[in-house]
């Protein structure tokens, strides 16, 4: 073994730098200061980190819903390409539909027993023949940690299946649903308690503090992605008390506006959620203390990112992504477009921003340009390095059109559809009933204009480029369902 790590350790360059990855989970575009700063949350360390770091306007999540985003950072590819195309632990058909269709007792075939078309099933666990962003790290002499949550499939795919040496917190789990939750006791197999009353990410953040303290001399990945702030809404009473305060000296009250089947939230005043939010804040600023303790603050690219967007129109609507359309669920900028920071001292210029399109694919290639290493391009074969834009936000950069592909009923209201942004262009086409959409973002970035009828040509273009995009990754797409209930009308 320590053979092998010292084969390793000869292939990196002479100044190894390390990567922290942090991720929030939930985390709308305008719940940050960064990005709003008219934002009802306080996110005073990640707006200091801003000023650190470039800052993209439009970057994106692979999927409007977790799982799929995180395998794709991992992986470097669509998650239409690896299958992995809904949250795990969804209702899954993966299987031919039987001829004799009946819903099952564990819920496999009932909760779609009524809709116009089944959704396309999916594989619910991270293939181990991939070589993992991790694994491609770790063979090259780097210490590789996860905290957090994992959500990328069952015991036998957990973070120390998939080349992490460490795994705090990680689990099937897609929130922290064990125990007390969001305190401690936890009850989470990866995750020892702590004292009564501990708070999850303020742990998890210790946690990654004593790892970056026990490495600060080899090169590290730390892969902190938060449970913070998936459902269930819990903050500590402080946090809620002060929003609680503020929301009524600023006179501010819910309000919801039609998002058909749903309503979506249009103000940003949820105490519960608020604290949230300010909590997960106050971790990143835990870390990056860490950074700056142990000196090699300077010697550590930081990224952070949120794997879909805020939750706007289900299971208690806690934000609003206002001016951009619906949230978590959906194919619109609300559902895709996320908070993107990326710090990396020796290259990016503090406060400079970055307006060309990125996606979660492009994290893998991009990191390992950044840190010396070689390309792995049969891995990540989706992914496009941004390295050229981290060096200067106006470079030209060569790379296919975004997209993306959703074929399930989302939970949060969403059609089962898929989407293309070419240039500012942007196409989503659904699976069933809803006519085809097309968007100019630099007009309408809150996709109120559909203009497909007015643009034929644009569409029949962007068609077909989303067609080669689903043949190339062999998408698998919903099917009719013929005991449908007739005049189905929840969408």
């Amino acid at each position: 073994m320590k053979i092998i790590a010292l084969i390793a350790a000869l292939t990196l360059p002479a100044s190894a730098t390390n990567i922290i990855f942090m991720m929030a989970d939930d985390l709308g575009y305008m719940d940050v200061g960064f990005n709003n700063p008219e934002s009802f949350y306080d996110t005073p360390h990640l707006n200091k980190l801003a000023t650190q770091s470039m800052r993209f306007t439009s970057g994106y999540a692979a999927c409007p819903v977790c799982s799929p985003t995180r395998s794709s950072i991992l992986t470097g590819q669509y998650p239409a390409r690896t299958r992995n195309t809904n949250f795990f632990g969804a209702p899954n058909e993966f299987m031919e539909i039987p001829a004799d269709y009946q819903a099952t007792k564990d819920g496999k075939f009932g909760k779609h027993a009524d809709r116009p078309v089944h959704p396309a099933p999916y594989v619910g666990r991270l293939d181990a023949a991939h070589t993992t962003l991790a694994e491609a790290l770790k063979t090259h002499g780097y210490a590789t940690m996860h905290a957090g949550k994992w959500h990328l499939g069952p015991k036998g795919s957990w973070p120390e299946d998939h080349g992490f040496d460490i795994n705090i917190g990680g689990t099937e789990r897609g929130g922290p649903y064990g125990g007390k939750k969001y305190f401690s006791p936890y009850a989470n197999p990866n995750l020892p308690d702590g004292p009564k009353g501990e708070h999850l990410p303020d742990r998890l953040a210790s946690e990654v503090s004593k790892f970056i303290t026990q490495h600060g001399d080899q090169p590290f990945f730390v892969y902190l992605p938060f449970y913070s702030v998936h459902t269930p809404l819990m903050a500590p009473q402080e946090l809620v008390e002060k929003y609680d305060n503020k929301r009524k000296e600023l006179g501010l009250k819910a309000a919801f506006a039609p998002e058909p089947p749903r309503k979506n939230r249009t103000i940003q005043e949820h105490a519960v959620y608020a604290g949230m939010v300010e909590a997960m804040d106050s971790a990143v600023g835990k870390v990056m203390k860490a950074l700056d303790d142990n000196g090699i603050a300077d010697d550590t690219i930081v990224i952070f990112f949120s794997d879909n967007g805020g939750l706007s129109t289900s299971e208690g609507s806690p934000t609003s992504n206002l001016p951009y359309r619906a949230g978590k669920g959906w194919m619109y900028e609300g559902g895709i477009r996320e908070p993107l920071i990326v710090r990396w001292p020796k290259t990016v210029k503090g406060g400079s921003v970055c307006e060309t399109p990125v996606i979660s694919t492009d994290f893998y290639p991009t990191l390992l340009e950044a840190c010396g290493l070689d390309p792995l391009p049969e891995q990540h074969k989706d992914g496009v390095s941004f390295v050229n834009l981290l060096k200067d936000p106006q470079a030209e950069h060569q790379r296919a059109p975004l997209f993306w592909h959703y074929p399930h009923w989302g939970n949060q209201g969403g059609i089962p559809s898929s989407a293309i942004r070419d240039g500012n262009w942007k196409l989503v086409e659904y699976y069933w009933k809803k006519d085809v959409e097309l968007f100019d973002l630099s007009s309408d970035p809150g996709e109120q204009h559909n203009l497909a009828a007015k643009n034929p040509e644009k569409v029949t273009a962007l068609k077909a480029k989303l067609d080669e995009f689903r043949n190339d990754t062999k998408a698998l797409a919903p099917t009719p369902n013929p005991k449908a209930k007739k005049n189905f009308n929840k969408w």
